[in-house]
């Protein structure tokens, strides 16, 4: 009993208090480790702007997350190797040789439950708030611990570079379009981001990777004006219209003039009648006075340089070129918007046919000229959209043919039945997941 009083001196305690007080700063550099790489750096800059200084200092920290993941677990070891040191000695001296065993019992469930799960679990529920609360500490053990995780960090690239792994200095930098758009996914999945937000929010940002090619109006589509016919017949053309500008052409289609805007054609009538000119006599009137002049754009422009370029010129239409110059489509800034907000119609499109319809049957018919990213968008299918622009062109790619009506083709997991084929295009497909 004596021996065992004299075990619990001032020097047990004191070795006590050590391993607990370890154990508390073991659970802060494991609770602020997953702080700082689970908070989110939008939301800790959101803070950072209305003044938390904490917020600013988390965002400054973790831009260099590899010194700081060094120099957490550097920490974190530390405390961690000398409290199961002294944990070692405390229980060595109470039991004897097998204190060595109980003491690495007791410590693993001590680090596991109390310096591990329990810290990690409050900062990933409390991200943002723990790495604002931690950063000024943290920011002070990275500057203590700089010079060995420097040192750290060359010895492990050059071992690595060793064995043939090259490592990027600028791998922390977080890719934001795809966290966003991994974030929007999941939101999605989990019902809490709506379908139409998602595609908004995406559709802004593939406007940088995608090409005017892929949305323009073919030409085959496309509603001219010939400059040389009778002036009372392009007044008409104008007026029965449903677009309000139309290209002019001279002599072959490939040969644009101008762009005729129909208030313009009605400014140059209103004009000569209040001239005292006869109104009736259309034939007087100069086609060519009234057009604008083209604007074209070559194929290749991104969709995000394409609506600078209409913000910028103030214009909304434009003709598009391939690199030889010949006409192959146009596009219009309501193209590109419709790209983050979906189909805009108007008084004069509501009668037109919807390019993708549901049958009873549970097949989709889908206008062949529909573009396979807004035919996914639509159902939640993922086509493949890189070898074609639109549902018909993907038909033509995958049959190496131009198919005739009603022939079948399985690919991609759907079944493509030809529903309608006009000439040498392919107008309408019904379509069903196999």
């Amino acid at each position: 009993m004596e021996n065992f009083n004299l075990t619990l001196d001032a020097a047990f305690w004191i070795t006590v208090a050590a391993i607990v007080a370890l154990l508390l700063m073991s659970a802060f550099f494991s609770g602020s480790e997953t702080a700082l790489t689970a908070a989110s750096r939008g939301k800790l800059r959101s803070q950072a702007d209305r003044g938390s200084r904490g917020a600013a200092r988390a965002l400054k920290i973790t831009e260099d997350n590899e010194r700081l993941i060094g120099s957490v677990l550097l920490g974190n070891n530390i405390v961690n190797i000398l409290a199961a040191s002294l944990a070692t000695a405390l229980f060595t001296r109470l039991f004897g040789d097998n204190g060595v065993a109980l003491a690495t019992l007791v410590m693993t469930a001590l680090v596991l439950v109390f310096a591990e799960v329990l810290p990690k679990t409050y900062a990933i529920t409390n991200a943002e708030r723990a790495a604002a609360l931690v950063a000024p500490i943290i920011d002070l053990v990275v500057l203590v611990f700089a010079p060995i995780v420097t040192a750290v960090r060359a010895l492990v690239r050059g071992i690595l570079s060793v064995v043939g792994i090259s490592t990027d200095p600028d791998s922390h930098i977080l890719a934001v379009r795809e966290e966003i758009a991994g974030a929007l996914s999941i939101g999605h999945a989990e019902g809490v981001v709506e379908k139409e937000d998602r595609d908004r929010i995406l559709g802004a940002l593939d406007l940088a990777d995608r090409a005017v090619e892929e949305i323009m109006l073919h030409r085959s589509g496309i509603e001219m004006v010939d400059a040389d016919a009778d002036p009372q017949a392009i007044l008409e053309q104008c007026l029965n219209s449903p677009h309000s500008r139309l290209p002019v052409f001279r002599g072959e289609p490939d040969n644009i003039v101008g762009v005729i805007h129909a208030k313009d054609l009605l400014r140059s009538i209103y004009v000569r009648s209040a001239e005292g000119a006869d109104t009736t006599d259309i034939a007087k009137l100069d086609i060519n006075a009234v057009a604008m002049k083209p604007y074209f754009v070559p194929e290749t422009t991104t969709l995000d340089d394409q609506m600078r370029q209409f913000l910028r010129l103030h214009t909304h239409f434009a003709l598009v070129v391939d690199e030889y110059g010949a006409l192959q489509g146009l596009i219009t800034l309501e193209d590109i918007l419709e790209e983050i907000v979906g189909e805009i119609t108007d008084e004069f499109d509501v009668d037109e046919d919807h390019p993708l319809r549901k049958t009873d049957a549970g097949d989709y018919v889908v206008d062949g000229a529909m573009t396979i990213r807004d035919l996914n968008r639509a159902t939640e299918w993922s086509l493949p959209d890189l070898e074609a622009n639109t549902i018909a062109g993907l038909v033509i790619h995958e049959a190496q043919t131009i198919p005739n009506q009603g022939q079948v083709f399985s690919f991609h997991g759907f079944r493509f039945e030809v529903a309608a084929r006009q000439d040498q295009r392919i107008t309408r497909l019904k379509i069903r997941p196999l």
